[in-house]
């Protein structure tokens, strides 16, 4: 009973995936008679971590009623550009390399077994934060990937409001 329940909660987590993406817009790239047609995605989310980032993700979806009912599997394909949007303060965690790697961003691809990540490392030397998008599988990936760094910069402070006369 107890491996029913675990076998559930597993299947329940790979359903949902772990996406705080916020979709910016699509288009159509190939007609699909039923269901939606194949499109690209673009979508935006924020580091966590860096609140001053921002991340756009172009990537492909699959239409069509196997894509409309969540079992298609969508190809690997994805652009990455991320961008300062304000001031960026880089944990010591981060400077220090103990979070390269780390996942920033997450989205089930598959039914079951298909993930794009976004993970990000720290280039200290040129005070850089590197994003990488790729598609993994629980037995293979994909070598498709997609870069992006953000030169971390002096953030101005905002400018006062002019005043009425």
């Amino acid at each position: 009973m107890d491996m029913r329940k675990t076998l559930v909660a597993l299947t329940l987590t790979c359903l949902a995936g772990s996406s705080a993406a916020e979709e910016i817009g699509s288009v159509s790239t190939k007609f699909k008679l039923m269901g939606p047609n194949d499109k690209i995605v673009v979508e935006v989310f924020q580091d966590e971590d860096l609140p001053g980032i921002a991340c756009y993700l172009s990537r492909a979806k699959t239409g069509g009623v196997s894509g409309a009912v969540g079992v298609a599997e969508d190809t690997s394909d994805a652009s990455l550009e991320c961008v300062q949007i304000g001031p960026v303060q880089l944990t010591d965690d981060i400077r220090s390399g103990k979070q390269d790697g780390e996942q920033v961003f997450k989205k089930r691809t598959s039914l079951l077994t298909k993930t794009m990540q976004v993970v990000r490392f720290y280039d200290a030397p040129r005070n850089a934060v590197v994003y990488l998008t790729y598609s993994d599988r629980i037995i293979e990936g994909s070598p498709k990937n997609s870069v992006s760094a953000v030169a971390i910069q002096p953030w101005p402070n905002a400018a006062a409001p002019a005043k009425s006369k």
